[in-house]
Protein backbone atom coordinates (compact mmCIF):
# COMPACT_ATOMS: atom_id res chain seq x y z
CA UNK A 1 0.00 0.00 0.00
CA UNK A 2 1.27 3.44 -0.94
CA UNK A 3 1.25 5.94 1.91
CA UNK A 4 0.10 9.46 1.05
CA UNK A 5 1.23 12.23 3.40
CA UNK A 6 -1.62 13.94 5.25
CA UNK A 7 -0.51 17.35 3.96
CA UNK A 8 -0.80 16.13 0.40
CA UNK A 9 -4.37 14.94 1.03
CA UNK A 10 -5.33 18.28 2.52
CA UNK A 11 -3.77 20.20 -0.35
CA UNK A 12 -5.54 18.02 -2.91
CA UNK A 13 -8.88 18.56 -1.16
CA UNK A 14 -8.40 22.32 -1.10
CA UNK A 15 -7.43 22.33 -4.77
CA UNK A 16 -10.53 20.35 -5.67
CA UNK A 17 -12.78 22.77 -3.78
CA UNK A 18 -11.13 25.76 -5.40
CA UNK A 19 -11.49 24.22 -8.83
CA UNK A 20 -15.25 23.64 -8.43
CA UNK A 21 -16.74 26.64 -6.59
CA UNK A 22 -19.30 27.31 -9.28
CA UNK A 23 -20.70 23.79 -9.06
CA UNK A 24 -21.34 24.08 -5.34
CA UNK A 25 -22.77 27.58 -5.70
CA UNK A 26 -25.00 26.54 -8.60
CA UNK A 27 -26.79 23.87 -6.61
CA UNK A 28 -30.19 24.58 -5.15
CA UNK A 29 -31.23 22.19 -2.41
CA UNK A 30 -34.99 21.75 -2.07
CA UNK A 31 -36.44 21.26 1.40
CA UNK A 32 -39.04 18.50 1.59
CA UNK A 33 -42.15 20.01 3.14
CA UNK A 34 -44.65 17.16 2.74
CA UNK A 35 -45.23 14.15 0.51
CA UNK A 36 -44.35 15.36 -2.98
CA UNK A 37 -44.02 19.00 -1.84
CA UNK A 38 -40.70 20.87 -1.84
CA UNK A 39 -39.54 24.42 -1.14
CA UNK A 40 -36.47 26.41 -2.11
CA UNK A 41 -35.99 28.57 0.98
CA UNK A 42 -34.13 31.79 0.26
CA UNK A 43 -32.06 34.33 2.13
CA UNK A 44 -34.18 36.91 3.99
CA UNK A 45 -31.99 39.95 3.37
CA UNK A 46 -31.85 42.43 0.53
CA UNK A 47 -30.98 41.42 -3.02
CA UNK A 48 -27.21 41.42 -3.36
CA UNK A 49 -24.39 39.97 -5.44
CA UNK A 50 -23.55 37.68 -2.51
CA UNK A 51 -26.97 35.98 -2.47
CA UNK A 52 -27.41 36.34 -6.25
CA UNK A 53 -30.86 37.75 -5.69
CA UNK A 54 -32.20 34.58 -4.10
CA UNK A 55 -34.36 36.30 -1.48
CA UNK A 56 -37.81 35.00 -2.41
CA UNK A 57 -38.99 31.46 -1.71
CA UNK A 58 -40.24 29.18 -4.43
CA UNK A 59 -41.10 25.50 -4.65
CA UNK A 60 -42.68 22.64 -6.52
CA UNK A 61 -45.29 19.94 -6.13
CA UNK A 62 -44.81 16.51 -7.67
CA UNK A 63 -47.98 14.80 -8.83
CA UNK A 64 -48.60 11.37 -10.40
CA UNK A 65 -47.85 12.63 -13.91
CA UNK A 66 -45.88 15.85 -13.56
CA UNK A 67 -44.65 18.82 -11.59
CA UNK A 68 -46.16 22.21 -10.72
CA UNK A 69 -43.69 24.98 -9.88
CA UNK A 70 -44.63 27.91 -7.67
CA UNK A 71 -42.59 31.06 -8.48
CA UNK A 72 -39.32 31.04 -10.42
CA UNK A 73 -36.80 33.31 -8.72
CA UNK A 74 -34.94 36.41 -9.76
CA UNK A 75 -33.14 35.33 -12.93
CA UNK A 76 -32.99 33.00 -15.90
CA UNK A 77 -29.99 31.30 -14.30
CA UNK A 78 -31.95 30.78 -11.10
CA UNK A 79 -34.75 29.20 -13.09
CA UNK A 80 -32.24 26.86 -14.70
CA UNK A 81 -30.90 25.93 -11.26
CA UNK A 82 -34.45 25.18 -10.15
CA UNK A 83 -35.00 22.87 -13.12
CA UNK A 84 -31.76 21.02 -12.34
CA UNK A 85 -32.73 20.59 -8.70
CA UNK A 86 -36.21 19.39 -9.63
CA UNK A 87 -34.64 16.89 -12.01
CA UNK A 88 -32.66 15.42 -9.12
CA UNK A 89 -35.91 14.77 -7.25
CA UNK A 90 -38.09 13.45 -10.08
CA UNK A 91 -37.91 12.59 -13.76
CA UNK A 92 -41.48 13.74 -14.27
CA UNK A 93 -41.94 16.78 -16.53
CA UNK A 94 -42.68 20.26 -15.28
CA UNK A 95 -46.19 20.97 -16.56
CA UNK A 96 -47.05 24.35 -15.08
CA UNK A 97 -45.58 27.41 -13.35
CA UNK A 98 -47.74 29.53 -11.05
CA UNK A 99 -46.47 33.06 -10.37
CA UNK A 100 -48.01 34.20 -7.09
CA UNK A 101 -47.43 37.96 -7.34
CA UNK A 102 -45.62 40.68 -9.27
CA UNK A 103 -42.44 41.16 -7.24
CA UNK A 104 -39.06 40.82 -8.92
CA UNK A 105 -37.54 38.00 -6.85
CA UNK A 106 -40.40 35.67 -7.77
CA UNK A 107 -40.75 35.88 -11.53
CA UNK A 108 -37.65 36.51 -13.63
CA UNK A 109 -36.83 32.80 -13.79
CA UNK A 110 -39.85 32.40 -16.08
CA UNK A 111 -37.68 32.41 -19.20
CA UNK A 112 -35.96 29.16 -18.17
CA UNK A 113 -39.34 27.43 -18.01
CA UNK A 114 -40.77 29.03 -21.14
CA UNK A 115 -37.88 27.70 -23.23
CA UNK A 116 -38.86 24.22 -22.04
CA UNK A 117 -42.43 24.83 -23.26
CA UNK A 118 -43.86 25.06 -19.73
CA UNK A 119 -47.11 27.03 -19.36
CA UNK A 120 -46.92 30.02 -17.01
CA UNK A 121 -50.00 31.12 -15.06
CA UNK A 122 -50.79 34.13 -12.87
CA UNK A 123 -53.69 36.31 -11.88
CA UNK A 124 -54.64 38.83 -14.58
CA UNK A 125 -53.77 41.73 -12.25
CA UNK A 126 -50.31 40.26 -11.70
CA UNK A 127 -49.80 39.94 -15.44
CA UNK A 128 -50.83 43.58 -15.91
CA UNK A 129 -48.49 44.78 -13.17
CA UNK A 130 -45.61 42.75 -14.58
CA UNK A 131 -46.17 44.32 -17.99
CA UNK A 132 -46.33 47.82 -16.51
CA UNK A 133 -43.20 47.78 -14.39
CA UNK A 134 -41.05 44.67 -14.48
CA UNK A 135 -38.84 45.74 -17.37
CA UNK A 136 -37.89 48.71 -15.20
CA UNK A 137 -37.24 46.35 -12.28
CA UNK A 138 -34.84 44.38 -14.45
CA UNK A 139 -32.94 47.54 -15.37
CA UNK A 140 -32.54 48.31 -11.67
CA UNK A 141 -31.31 44.81 -10.90
CA UNK A 142 -28.52 44.75 -13.49
CA UNK A 143 -26.03 46.95 -11.59
CA UNK A 144 -26.51 44.78 -8.48
CA UNK A 145 -26.53 41.26 -9.95
CA UNK A 146 -24.41 41.69 -13.08
CA UNK A 147 -23.64 38.37 -14.80
CA UNK A 148 -26.30 36.56 -12.77
CA UNK A 149 -28.85 38.21 -15.05
CA UNK A 150 -27.35 36.84 -18.26
CA UNK A 151 -30.23 35.52 -20.36
CA UNK A 152 -32.84 37.06 -18.07
CA UNK A 153 -35.84 38.70 -19.71
CA UNK A 154 -39.41 39.46 -18.83
CA UNK A 155 -41.76 36.61 -19.73
CA UNK A 156 -45.41 37.35 -19.11
CA UNK A 157 -47.87 34.61 -18.09
CA UNK A 158 -50.02 33.47 -20.99
CA UNK A 159 -52.48 31.63 -18.76
CA UNK A 160 -54.43 33.91 -16.45
CA UNK A 161 -57.12 33.57 -13.82
CA UNK A 162 -59.31 36.24 -12.31
CA UNK A 163 -60.72 34.47 -9.27
CA UNK A 164 -60.24 31.48 -6.98
CA UNK A 165 -60.17 28.28 -8.99
CA UNK A 166 -59.24 24.63 -8.65
CA UNK A 167 -56.89 23.22 -11.27
CA UNK A 168 -55.52 19.80 -12.01
CA UNK A 169 -51.88 19.76 -13.08
CA UNK A 170 -49.35 16.99 -12.84
CA UNK A 171 -52.25 14.73 -11.90
CA UNK A 172 -52.79 16.65 -8.66
CA UNK A 173 -55.63 18.96 -7.67
CA UNK A 174 -54.51 22.36 -6.42
CA UNK A 175 -56.52 25.36 -5.26
CA UNK A 176 -55.45 28.76 -6.56
CA UNK A 177 -56.79 31.23 -4.02
CA UNK A 178 -57.51 34.82 -4.97
CA UNK A 179 -58.72 36.73 -1.93
CA UNK A 180 -58.75 40.20 -3.47
CA UNK A 181 -56.16 42.94 -3.58
CA UNK A 182 -53.95 42.15 -0.59
CA UNK A 183 -50.15 42.58 -0.56
CA UNK A 184 -50.41 43.25 -4.31
CA UNK A 185 -53.41 43.58 -6.64
CA UNK A 186 -53.10 40.03 -7.98
CA UNK A 187 -51.97 37.88 -5.05
CA UNK A 188 -52.47 34.15 -5.50
CA UNK A 189 -51.87 31.51 -2.86
CA UNK A 190 -51.54 27.87 -3.85
CA UNK A 191 -53.16 25.35 -1.50
CA UNK A 192 -52.48 21.63 -1.73
CA UNK A 193 -55.36 20.31 0.33
CA UNK A 194 -54.02 16.75 0.17
CA UNK A 195 -51.04 17.64 2.39
CA UNK A 196 -52.39 20.84 3.96
CA UNK A 197 -49.53 22.84 2.41
CA UNK A 198 -50.05 26.50 1.57
CA UNK A 199 -47.67 28.36 -0.73
CA UNK A 200 -48.60 31.82 0.53
CA UNK A 201 -46.61 34.00 -1.87
CA UNK A 202 -46.68 37.66 -0.88
CA UNK A 203 -49.42 37.16 1.71
CA UNK A 204 -47.19 35.76 4.46
CA UNK A 205 -43.65 36.49 5.65
CA UNK A 206 -41.86 34.70 8.51
CA UNK A 207 -39.45 36.68 10.71
CA UNK A 208 -39.11 39.25 7.92
CA UNK A 209 -40.94 42.56 7.69
CA UNK A 210 -43.58 42.32 4.94
CA UNK A 211 -43.60 45.15 2.41
CA UNK A 212 -46.88 47.10 2.26
CA UNK A 213 -46.07 49.49 -0.60
CA UNK A 214 -48.37 47.76 -3.13
CA UNK A 215 -51.05 46.68 -0.71
CA UNK A 216 -54.69 47.24 0.02
CA UNK A 217 -54.18 47.29 3.79
CA UNK A 218 -57.66 46.24 4.81
CA UNK A 219 -57.81 43.74 1.96
CA UNK A 220 -54.59 42.11 3.15
CA UNK A 221 -55.84 41.64 6.69
CA UNK A 222 -59.11 40.19 5.35
CA UNK A 223 -57.17 37.79 3.13
CA UNK A 224 -55.10 36.59 6.06
CA UNK A 225 -58.24 35.98 8.11
CA UNK A 226 -59.63 33.90 5.24
CA UNK A 227 -56.43 31.84 5.09
CA UNK A 228 -56.73 31.10 8.80
CA UNK A 229 -60.04 29.38 8.11
CA UNK A 230 -58.36 26.78 5.89
CA UNK A 231 -57.06 23.43 7.22
CA UNK A 232 -53.45 24.55 6.76
CA UNK A 233 -50.73 22.38 8.29
CA UNK A 234 -47.66 23.94 6.69
CA UNK A 235 -46.95 27.35 5.18
CA UNK A 236 -44.29 28.13 2.60
CA UNK A 237 -44.15 31.92 2.95
CA UNK A 238 -42.90 34.29 0.31
CA UNK A 239 -40.01 35.13 2.62
CA UNK A 240 -38.68 33.20 5.59
CA UNK A 241 -38.64 29.64 6.85
CA UNK A 242 -41.28 27.00 6.19
CA UNK A 243 -43.60 27.15 9.18
CA UNK A 244 -46.90 26.00 10.60
CA UNK A 245 -50.23 27.78 10.25
CA UNK A 246 -49.17 30.20 13.01
CA UNK A 247 -47.13 32.06 10.37
CA UNK A 248 -50.39 33.50 9.03
CA UNK A 249 -51.17 34.98 12.44
CA UNK A 250 -47.68 36.46 12.87
CA UNK A 251 -48.02 38.45 9.64
CA UNK A 252 -51.49 39.60 10.75
CA UNK A 253 -50.09 40.68 14.11
CA UNK A 254 -47.38 42.80 12.50
CA UNK A 255 -49.87 44.55 10.21
CA UNK A 256 -52.19 45.26 13.13
CA UNK A 257 -49.29 46.59 15.25
CA UNK A 258 -48.15 48.86 12.41
CA UNK A 259 -51.70 50.10 11.86
CA UNK A 260 -52.29 50.86 15.54
CA UNK A 261 -48.98 52.71 15.86
CA UNK A 262 -49.45 54.90 12.79
CA UNK A 263 -53.12 55.58 13.53
CA UNK A 264 -52.18 56.77 17.03
CA UNK A 265 -49.47 59.06 15.68
CA UNK A 266 -51.74 60.37 12.94
CA UNK A 267 -54.50 61.10 15.44
CA UNK A 268 -52.04 63.22 17.44
CA UNK A 269 -51.39 65.28 14.29
CA UNK A 270 -47.81 64.13 14.06
CA UNK A 271 -46.19 65.05 10.77
CA UNK A 272 -45.19 62.40 8.27
CA UNK A 273 -41.51 62.48 9.21
CA UNK A 274 -42.25 62.60 12.95
CA UNK A 275 -44.51 59.58 12.57
CA UNK A 276 -41.89 57.60 10.66
CA UNK A 277 -39.26 58.49 13.26
CA UNK A 278 -41.57 57.45 16.12
CA UNK A 279 -43.01 54.30 14.58
CA UNK A 280 -40.68 51.83 16.29
CA UNK A 281 -42.11 48.38 17.02
CA UNK A 282 -39.47 46.74 19.26
CA UNK A 283 -41.28 43.40 19.22
CA UNK A 284 -40.34 43.11 15.54
CA UNK A 285 -36.86 44.61 15.76
CA UNK A 286 -35.16 41.26 15.22
CA UNK A 287 -37.06 40.52 12.01
CA UNK A 288 -35.06 40.77 8.80
CA UNK A 289 -35.42 44.09 6.93
CA UNK A 290 -36.72 45.89 10.02
CA UNK A 291 -34.32 48.82 9.68
CA UNK A 292 -35.38 49.60 6.13
CA UNK A 293 -38.75 48.09 5.25
CA UNK A 294 -40.47 48.95 8.53
CA UNK A 295 -39.66 52.65 8.07
CA UNK A 296 -40.97 52.50 4.52
CA UNK A 297 -44.11 50.78 5.78
CA UNK A 298 -44.66 53.51 8.36
CA UNK A 299 -44.40 56.13 5.62
CA UNK A 300 -46.79 54.31 3.30
CA UNK A 301 -49.36 53.64 6.01
CA UNK A 302 -49.34 57.32 7.02
CA UNK A 303 -49.91 58.36 3.40
CA UNK A 304 -52.73 55.84 3.10
CA UNK A 305 -54.47 57.33 6.15
CA UNK A 306 -54.01 60.83 4.76
CA UNK A 307 -55.56 59.86 1.43
CA UNK A 308 -58.45 58.10 3.19
CA UNK A 309 -59.17 61.26 5.18
CA UNK A 310 -59.32 63.25 1.94
CA UNK A 311 -61.77 60.75 0.47
CA UNK A 312 -59.34 59.16 -1.95
CA UNK A 313 -58.33 55.57 -2.61
CA UNK A 314 -55.45 54.65 -0.25
CA UNK A 315 -54.27 52.05 -2.73
CA UNK A 316 -53.11 54.91 -4.95
CA UNK A 317 -49.88 54.95 -2.91
CA UNK A 318 -48.94 51.66 -4.58
CA UNK A 319 -45.91 52.28 -6.76
CA UNK A 320 -46.22 51.61 -10.50
CA UNK A 321 -42.51 50.76 -10.62
CA UNK A 322 -39.88 49.45 -8.23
Amino acid sequence: MISVPANAVRLATIALLLACPARAADELRPEKVADGVYAFVADTGEISAANRGHVGNSGFIVGPTGVVVIDTGVSYRHGRRMLTAIGRVTAKPVELVVVTHAVQEFLFGNAAFEERGVAILAHSETAALMKARCAHCLDNLRPVLGDELEGTRLVLPRRQVSDTTTIEAGGRQLELLYLGWASTPGDLAVFDRTTGTLFAGGLVAVNRIPDIRDCDFEGWTRALEALRELPVKRVVPGHGAVSGAEAIRSTTDYLHALDEKINALYARSSSLLESVDNAALPAYGAWAMYATTHRQNALHRYLQLEIEELGGDPRSTALPQR
